[in-house]
C-alpha cells in the first residue's frame, strides 16, 4: 500500500506471527470477535517476512499512512526491531507488535480454538477465514510459508465443510 525502493526477504528474531489479537471490525464483530495477526514477543521464536526500503521523498507520508492503519485501536506498539535481511544486511527497523496489556491481546490460544473462531467470525471487511486463507496462500507464493499458519487453513477448512 505504499512506494518503496526495495523489498528484501529477512527474519526478525524474538518474535512470531500469531493469531492473537481480537478482530471487532474488520473480521470479526463485537458479538462474536474474529481473529488478527499481530507480532508477538517469544524470545524462542523467529518470523519470516518482507522488509521494505521507502525512499526519503515518501519516507513521511508512508509513516503517516502506516500509523493511521496500524495504529487505529492502540493495540499495536510502534517499535524499532533488528532485522537480518537474507543478502546479508542487518538494518533497524520500524514493525507494530500486539500490546500485551490491550483489551484486544488474546494470550496463548490453542490452533483447535482459533480454528474454531476464524470458522465463524465475519466483520466488515468479511469472513475471517478470507483473511487466514490469503494470508497462507500470499506467503506460500513467496516462498514463505507458514507452517502454523497451513495447518491452521487446513483446520479452518474442514470445519467449514
Amino acid at each position: 500500500g505504499f512506494e518503496f525502493l526495495e523489498r528484501v526477504p529477512a527474519t526478525l528474531e524474538g518474535y512470531a506471527r500469531s493469531f492473537c489479537m481480537w478482530s471487532i471490525h474488520h473480521r470479526g464483530s463485537p458479538e462474536a470477535p474474529g481473529l488478527v495477526l499481530a507480532l508477538d514477543a517469544d524470545q524462542r521464536a523467529t518470523c519470516r517476512g518482507l522488509a521494505f526500503h521507502v525512499g526519503p521523498d515518501v519516507a513521511d507520508a508512508t509513516l503517516v499512512a502506516l500509523r493511521e492503519r496500524e495504529l487505529v485501536s492502540s493495540a499495536y506498539v510502534e517499535t524499532r526491531v533488528d532485522l537480518q535481511l537474507d543478502d546479508g544486511r542487518r538494518v533497524n527497523s520500524l514493525a507494530y507488535v500486539v500490546d500485551r496489556v490491550h483489551e484486544q491481546y488474546t494470550g496463548e490460544m490453542s490452533l483447535e480454538r482459533q480454528a474454531e473462531v476464524i470458522a465463524q467470525a465475519v466483520g466488515g471487511r468479511g469472513p475471517n477465514c478470507e483473511y487466514l486463507f490469503n494470508t497462507a496462500l500470499h506467503l506460500a507464493e513467496i516462498g514463505m510459508e507458514d507452517r502454523e499458519l497451513s495447518e491452521l487453513a487446513e483446520m479452518v477448512r474442514r470445519r467449514r465443510a
